[in-house]
Formats: C-alpha cells, structure tokens, sequence
C-alpha cells in the first residue's frame, strides 16, 4: 500500500513524499497513524544526519521516517501477535526501544518506523518489548504527548536521596520536599509542573524559573496556582533575570533551605550553575535537557558535593512503566498534556516546522499526518476565524478550554478535514 510520510535523507534535508510500504510479515503489524507531536529532539537528528548517534549511515539512499511522538489505530496484525493485538486497537507507543543494545528507535532509524507518516509498519522488536501499548483515552493527541510526559515522570523517579552512612538511594523526588524546575516555562516543563504536583512524591514547595515574561503568563494561565494549592502543593513562577541575586533570591524563596530536587529543562551552562548553587544538603539535579555540543559542561561545586553529599545525575527518556503512567494519567483526566501545544498543523507542515523548531516560539507543535493544514498556532484562529467560519469554530472550542487544544477540537478537526476514525 502507499503512504505519504516525511522521511529524513541527510542534515536539514527533509521530504514529504509518497511510497509504497511492503506487506506486513508474521511478526510486524501495519498501523494508521492520526497524530505526531514534534520533538526538539526530531529537530537535534535532522540537525546532525548521518552523525546522529541513532541515525543510519545509508539515509541518502535508505531514507528513515522522522517522528516519534505518535499515536494512531492498528490496521493489520502479523500472525505470531493476533492473540495480543487486534485491528481497530487505538494504541500509544514507546520508542525508546534498546532491542539488545541496539540505539534503533521509530523516528531516527527505520524506514518504515516513524510518526511523520499516514502509515507505518511496527517490526517485531516493538511488540517482543511491550513497547506497543492500547490507549484508552478521549483523543490521540493525549496518546501521542505521553511519550514527552513519560520523560519528565522518568526523570522525577530518578532522583534520588541518601541518609548519612547508610549507602541505600531513596528513589524519587523527596516526599514533602522543595523542588525547583529551571527553565521551566516551556512545553516540556509544564508537563513536569503537572505531573510533579499530582505525583506520590507531594513536594510542598514547587518553584519554575524562566526568563520571559510572556512564558511565566501563559504557565500562570494553564497549569495555576490555585490548582496547585488544591492538590496541597505551593507553586511559584519565578523571573530569575529580574533578581538582583538570583542565587540569594532562590535561596529566600526556598526560606534558605535550598532545593532538594533540581531539574534543569534548558542546555544552558549558567542555568545549570545556577541550578548546582541552590540545592540543599542531599540535593539532586538532573540535567533534563538534551544539548547538541557533545563538549557541553559546566561548573559544578566539588565542595558542596563533597561535605553536603549533593548529587548529579541525568536521564533521557522513559521507561515502559513511564509511558504507561502518562497515559493513564491522561486518560483519566488527572493530568491534561494540552498545556504542552501551542500550535497544530498538517502534515505538509511537518518538514519545515521540524527544520525551523527552535525559531518558532511557543510550545509543541502537533501535526496530524492525514491531512494537509499549516501549522498554525492555537491563538491565531481567531483571527483566520473572521474569514473562514471553520476556525472561528474551533477558536471558540478551544477558548471554551482555557485557550488549550482538546478533544473536541480533535474530533472537528478531523471531520472538517474528512479523516474517519478507524481502519
């Protein structure tokens, strides 16, 4: 069968194009694809080609679908799955695979693997993983932002903390501890707020730093602070360019105990610094973001490692368990991955929104793959509403949910567009 997708043929060289998939073998299953958020790090492989460490050195002539953030229907199922799986399955995925120590993931290493596309084949290795899950919930957007929650949930449990002489790691976040999230106004760290404030962990104190104005708003807007006083938790945003000290001013938020969880969402050395300054006694930072200079460092206090046994440590990605938490989590409406998009297109948009990620401001971006739209951030509609009655709709629906996208949107997107849901 053909499809149309956007596959990958070297740095910056993306193309939407159309092909033919083979037939499924007995251990892969053919899947119909609705949603593909856009990830930083899709922009990161393009950016780097053939010298991504996931990337296959044949693309110019074996060109990979970009795209990991999906979700979708299962159409076909091989015969060694069709006890497990069955068509009309609305699924979510993790593309986080590790199959044997391989660094294949959909989205980086397979032709006929990723999101960026109206369909795509899942080899045998996802499903020997159970990285091929069903999704219960009211939307496939929600399916397609679980996999950028399960990163900040996988993060959040990384954390750990010790006890003097005893040489055991308390895994996660400390329970009723303060929590800084830096550089945390962006889609990725509204995510992490979400979940950090509904999480077991219960941090008493959570504080989001940045240093626009216009991205604290917005954060006020969709994930409040009110909210977050009902679920027992105090959360502040904070401008640190606006403190005379920023290393004193976190210090005085935190009533001078310092943070015992630092989570570090920019690939900024002073941040990260920043950061390593205002943790507390037993203190852990993870550096959450992804940098793309394979000799980015920055200054870490050796002495404070040392007599206040603080700790650093990193992750990328999620697990299983993480993925399957998110999408739980979403699909009981515990949390709403909404306040991650700011703008949603087609996918004739995807090639030049990926190329052109990091100028394009706001948070994520989300393309459905089986229509074509530009990508068009939420807060335009209104104005594309005052001569086509279809996006005066849809800004109304989306106004009616704090200006967030939602599943109703979803539902008239597709009808507008005439994609049926289902194989």
């Amino acid at each position: 069968m053909k499809t149309k997708a956007v596959r990958m043929y070297g740095e910056m060289d993306l193309r939407l194009e159309e092909f033919e998939l083979p037939e499924i073998k007995d251990d892969e299953i053919l899947a119909k694809v609705y949603t593909d958020s856009i990830c930083m790090s899709t922009y990161k492989l393009v950016k780097q080609g053939k010298n991504h460490k996931r990337a296959p050195q044949n693309i110019d002539t074996n060109p990979v679908i970009v795209g990991h953030e999906f979700a979708g229907v299962i159409v076909k199922v091989g015969k060694k799955w069709q006890d497990k799986f069955k068509p009309g399955m609305r699924f979510a995925q993790q593309p986080a695979l590790n199959y044997k120590g391989s660094m294949a993931s959909p989205g980086y290493s397979y032709e006929y693997y990723g999101g960026a596309t109206e369909y795509c084949i899942f080899p045998h290795e996802t499903m020997e993983l159970n990285a091929l899950m069903p999704f219960e919930g009211d939307s496939f957007y929600k399916a397609s932002l679980g996999e950028p929650m399960s990163c900040s949930i996988g993060a959040m449990h990384a954390q750990y903390h010790t006890k003097q002489g005893v040489y055991h790691h308390e895994m996660g976040l400390k329970k009723n501890g303060q929590l800084i999230i830096m550089g945390g106004c962006g889609p990725m760290g509204l995510g992490a707020v979400e979940y950090a404030v509904i999480s077991e962990y219960h941090p008493k104190r959570i504080v989001v730093t940045d240093v626009d104005d216009a991205k604290i708003e917005r954060a006020k807007e969709v994930v409040t602070i009110e909210w977050a006083r009902e679920h027992g938790v105090e959360l502040i945003y904070a401008n640190t360019a606006k403190m005379e000290d920023a290393k004193q001013g976190l210090l005085e938020i935190s009533e001078g105990h310092g943070f015992d969880d630092v989570l570090i969402y920019v690939p900024i050395p002073a941040v990260a610094e920043l950061g390593n300054q205002v943790m507390a006694n037993d203190g852990c930072m993870s550096f959450f973001a992804g940098p793309t200079d394979h000799e980015f460092s920055a200054k870490i206090n050796l002495y404070d490692c040392h007599y206040n046994a603080t700790h650093i440590m990193g992750t990328t990605g999620g697990n299983n368990d993480d993925l399957i938490e998110a999408n739980d989590l979403a699909a009981r409406n515990i949390i709403d991955p909404s306040v991650m998009i700011t703008h949603v297109g087609g996918i004739d948009s995807i090639a030049e929104t990926t190329c052109n990620l990091p100028n394009i401001k706001g948070g994520k971006k989300l393309a459905y793959t089986q229509f074509n739209m530009p990508m068009t951030a939420i807060e335009d509609f209104g104005k594309l509403g005052e001569e086509d009655p279809f996006f005066k709709e849809l800004d109304e629906c989306c106004k009616a949910h704090k200006g967030l996208w939602n599943p109703e949107a979803e539902k008239m997107i597709l009808e507008h567009f005439g994609v049926s849901v289902g194989i």
